[in-house]
Formats: structure tokens, C-alpha cells, sequence
């Protein structure tokens, strides 16, 4: 018999998830009183926080027929606010968690989160960050939230803001693979039919690899400005290009090449992969502006320049033409699109 949340107090559910949940080397006061302790030897916190929904953000059953474990959604928890901290070339030192759950899950699907939680933030390279609690509380579908903060470790954040015409643009990290994972599962194509990169893919999007060393290596190289891919290449781009009142003019070589890795799950499904590339999201990688003179970290590609806005209608260009966008208009992600 497959024990269930209803059938356990908070207190005897929270018994299995401390356990499972990384300590790092930042905590001076874990899990047990009201807040948690964390030192900040910087004297400057950075913070950001994440939601998961169910059926919005991911589904415990996928039309292919595959199913989410708690594992997986851990993980991606785990790897989505990590990559934030990253992207502002700071380095993730505590996290806290809450999760709404409905009473029939099962106790193992916790458990496992918490296990792809902690799993995560070791194998990805944060280890010093701390688990140090959070909170629970019952609905009519799994909601999970996460909180990090972090520490500039006495650097200057690399802002949204900072780009200037001149500077050359680069992504590091994976690039549409989170994208045409999640197409994958949403396909009705068996999973078993999947060839090796297919199956990366499909993955990847489960479990996204962000290149949290390279937040604060692009940080040390000078880079201007950066930010976490997590709403597609080109809604993203288009978040620097505001931010700086700038515009963003692609190398159109450099996108087919993101995109010919993308090739075999796109000939699976009849669809372009470059549209994958240009609007996917989930991966987690990072968009840089960096000063022509900087020597690009190791990991970084160079995907375009940063121009004036008044040589640009759209902000957005490819090889200096006009840039319109793909599938059908679609920028990438948006929360609330209907």
C-alpha cells in the first residue's frame, strides 16, 4: 500500500524531508526555529525566488507517457534558481523551500524531491549552498517554490543594464536542448523510439545543466551584462536590449549551428530546430554582453554584437536584417499568454 501525504502529520513529513536535504557550509542555523541563520561575509545579499505549477510548469504525466519523477522536479528547482544567482555573477550560499502538496501524493514523490533538490545543487557545483528549510502546506496540486540567495564574494554584479554598442555577445551552456526535450514529451512518439540525442534531450529538459561556473567567470572577464536563458534566446536577448536601450544583432552562422545540434529531434518531429533556439527556454544557460576587448571564458560562443538602437526598427536583428521572430511571432515563454 503506497503511503500517501494526508496519512502523515506536517511534523512526520518534514521527519523525512530534513534528512534528505544538502547542508552546505554557509548555514549557521539549520532547520528547526522559526528562521534560519546564514552568514553573509560579503555584507551584500543577493536573492531571487522560483514557482513550479503543476500542469503549468511540468506534469507528473506527459502525453508520450513518461512520467516526472519528484526527482526530476527537485532537480529542476534546484537548477532554475541557481542559475539566477549565476547570471549576476554571484555564487549561491543558502535556500530555502516551500511546497504545497495535495493530500493523495505519495510520501516517496517527497522524498524524492528533496533528494533531486539536494542531488542537484551538489552534482551542479554548489555544494556551499545551504537547505536550510522552508515550508509545507496542502492543495489541490503540487505548487513548488524556492528561494536562493547568494554572494557577490566582493565582486560587482553584472546587471541587465550594462551592454553598449561594440560589445561582443555570447551564450554558454545549452542552447534549444530544454525545448526540444519538452516537444519530445508532449509528442505522442514512444519514448523508446528515441535516438541517443533525442534522448539528451528529453534529459535535459528534466534536468537542466546550468554552467554555474560561468556566471562568476564572466563576471571576473569583464562582461557587461548577463542574464539566465530561461525564457528563450529571444525574449531574453530582447530584456538586455531594453534594459541597456541598446539592440542586439545576431551572427544568423552561429544560431544554425546552436540549432544543428538540435537536428535529429527536429527531424522526428517535422519542426524547424532553430525555432527551438530562438524561443525555447528551461535550459538555463547564460547570455553575455562582453567588451570587444574581454577574452571570452572557457565554455562561452559567440552568438552576435551589441549595436545602437537607431540601427535597429525591432532592437532584435539577424546579420543586420530586421527581425520579425519565429513560430508564428512566438518571443519565447510568457506565464500568462493564453
Amino acid at each position: 500500500m503506497t503511503l500517501i501525504v494526508a496519512q502523515l502529520s506536517e511534523t512526520e513529513l518534514l521527519a523525512r524531508i530534513f534528512p534528505r536535504l544538502h547542508s552546505g557550509t554557509s548555514m549557521l542555523l539549520g532547520p528547526g526555529d522559526d528562521a534560519a541563520i546564514i552568514a553573509a561575509p560579503d555584507a551584500r545579499t543577493v536573492i531571487s525566488i522560483d514557482t513550479q505549477v503543476q500542469d503549468k510548469d511540468f506534469r507528473l504525466l506527459w502525453p508520450n507517457g513518461s512520467a516526472s519523477s519528484g526527482f526530476d522536479v527537485g532537480w529542476k528547482a534546484a537548477a532554475q534558481n541557481l542559475s539566477d544567482i549565476n547570471a549576476m555573477g554571484a555564487v549561491a550560499t543558502a535556500m530555502v523551500i516551500s511546497l504545497t502538496l495535495p493530500g493523495p501524493t505519495p510520501v516517496s514523490w517527497v522524498e524524492e524531491f528533496a533528494e533531486g533538490l539536494s542531488a542537484a545543487t551538489v552534482a551542479l557545483g554548489a555544494g556551499q549552498c545551504s537547505m536550510a528549510g522552508g515550508d509545507l502546506s496542502g492543495g489541490n496540486e503540487i505548487v513548488v517554490t524556492v528561494a536562493v540567495t547568494g554572494s557577490l564574494q566582493g565582486r560587482q554584479p553584472v546587471l541587465r543594464s550594462g551592454a553598449k554598442p561594440g560589445d561582443r555577445l555570447a551564450v554558454c551552456g545549452n542552447v534549444g536542448q530544454a525545448a526540444a526535450g519538452w516537444a519530445l514529451q508532449e509528442s505522442p512518439l514512444d519514448p523508446a523510439r528515441h535516438t541517443a540525442a533525442m534522448a539528451a534531450a528529453a534529459q535535459l529538459f528534466a534536468r537542466p545543466q546550468p554552467p554555474l561556473a560561468a556566471g562568476p567567470a564572466a563576471a571576473l572577464a569583464g562582461a557587461s551584462a548577463m542574464l539566465d536563458i530561461s525564457d528563450g534566446l529571444l525574449r531574453d536577448a530582447g530584456r538586455i536590449g531594453t534594459a541597456s536601450a541598446v539592440a542586439l544583432d545576431f551572427d544568423g552562422q552561429a544560431l544554425q549551428a546552436l540549432a544543428e545540434k538540435l537536428r535529429e529531434s527536429a527531424n522526428a518531429l517535422g519542426l524547424d530546430p532553430l525555432a527551438w533556439v530562438l524561443t525555447g527556454g528551461e535550459d538555463h544557460g547564460l547570455l553575455c554582453a562582453f567588451p570587444a576587448s574581454a577574452t571570452l571564458p572557457a565554455g562561452f560562443f559567440e552568438i552576435g554584437s551589441v549595436v545602437s538602437f537607431e540601427s535597429s526598427a525591432t532592437g532584435l536583428t539577424v546579420d543586420g536584417r530586421n527581425f520579425e521572430g519565429a513560430s508564428g511571432g512566438a518571443r519565447g515563454w510568457d506565464h500568462f499568454a493564453v
